[in-house]
């Protein structure tokens, strides 16, 4: 993909637009009414938002994905110029439009696979902001992305740093990534204190704004692992070149470690709002009022190995990814039902990570899956974990 050239906009869809990354985004695109014109906006479920935001910024589309809400959107819109579309079939379709330039993926978890196969075999270039397309179709989604010769730009703050130390770098071999993690609310808490975490206090992040279920993720340290797997497949490198490191100020968002032992790290205050631009702008760099980093205000940086035992996702993670096939897709579809789960408060917090283990231990593996083969995986393993899950809340009640 070229630069943004001078008087062209680049037209954007902006998969899941109500969400925190979506509305981020709209807020570096409004900042920049020069370089950036949204061609379609798309929600799951926040019809008030999204027609909010149809208003403000004028899309060519809006697409609703449930389609019980399609009436209520259709109908607040009628008096503008904007097509309404709705269901899984429409958000597939809206990123394949002629005029679409780049395709942000901000969805959260499995539905964001398949607009995402559409958008690169349009030839469209992908800001993906789904950890879980490459957690659970990876090989299929980089083949896709070299086979239509279209660049995916990771917005993951983690995977953003790692792209930006690479910037001219190509041709010299990596030894490692080092990718940093907060250590989430409950970094120091005890086995007996994680028993008792309520839904409250997993939701309460220490140094990030995020969506509920990254935000559990987050706490779980499930979030780390799928970057792991994400890492894995954007920078072609094995879990064992894959290092994981609490840092919990947040401060270095990841590392590069090169063949002759040089060490390159991006720095910055935590802020979403970077690593969107850089991937919306790329490979420009846009004048920015965010906060600068004041090192001043941080005089101790400090860095802990993850704590396997008490955050065990981390090493199914691991796992999943050094047996491959369909392994982080069975490990997603879980984690996925477990958080639901959790987040209705039907299970506890120490109850995710059975949920997922047993789901992995019983699923069905296969070693070269297709997409119909992910497909069927995520069904599967959907359904254990649903009785795991039902099983578990049995069993505390």
């Amino acid at each position: 993909m070229n630069g943004i050239e001078r008087g062209k906009k680049r037209q954007l869809v902006i998969l899941g637009s109500t969400g925190s990354i979506g509305t981020q985004a709209l807020e570096v695109i409004g900042e920049h009414p020069d370089l950036f014109e949204v061609y379609a906006l798309t929600a799951n479920e926040q019809a008030d938002r999204l027609i909010e935001q149809a208003y403000r910024y004028r899309p060519e589309a809006v697409v609703i994905a449930n389609e019980r809400k399609y009436p209520e959107v259709k109908q607040a819109l009628s008096s503008l110029p904007i097509k309404v579309w709705a269901g899984a079939d429409a958000l597939a379709q809206v990123v394949c439009s002629e005029p679409v330039d780049m395709v942000l993926t901000a969805l959260v978890g499995y539905a964001g696979l398949r607009p995402t196969l559409a958008a690169l075999r349009a030839g469209k270039a992908v800001a993906l902001a789904n950890k879980e397309t490459l957690v659970v179709a990876g090989e299929l989604v980089m083949a896709l992305a070299k086979e239509n010769r279209v660049p995916i730009l990771p917005v993951d703050s983690e995977h953003s740093a790692i792209f930006q130390c690479l910037n001219g770098e190509w041709d010299n071999p990596v030894e490692k990534i080092i990718l940093t993690a907060s250590g989430g609310p409950f970094r120091t808490a005890t086995p007996d204190e994680l028993a008792c975490v309520t839904k409250a206090q997993a939701l309460r992040h220490p140094n990030w704004s995020m969506g509920a279920k990254v935000t559990i993720d987050s706490a779980s340290m499930m979030n780390k692992g799928f970057e792991m797997i994400e890492a894995q497949w954007l920078f072609g490198l094995a879990p064992e070149q894959i290092q994981i490191l609490v840092h919990p100020q947040s401060v270095i968002h990841s590392m590069v470690q090169f063949a002759d032992g040089a060490l390159m790290a991006q720095l910055s205050v935590p802020d979403m709002k970077l690593p969107i631009a850089y991937a919306l702008a790329w490979p420009r760099r846009l004048q920015s009022a965010l906060e600068r980093l004041d090192f001043s205000r941080y005089a101790t940086l400090t860095f802990e190995e993850p704590d396997l035992r008490r955050f065990p996702n981390l090493a199914f993670a691991f796992e999943a990814a050094r047996r491959g096939g369909n392994m982080p897709c069975i490990l997603n579809a879980a984690n996925e039902v477990a958080v639901a789960a959790f987040l209705r408060e039907q299970i506890g917090f120490l109850q995710m990570s059975e949920v997922i283990e047993q789901t992995l231990a019983k699923a069905s593996f296969l070693a070269a899956p297709a997409y119909d083969d992910y497909a069927q995986t995520d069904r599967e393993a959907r359904r254990i974990a649903e009785e795991a899950s039902a099983n578990s809340l049995r069993n505390n009640n």
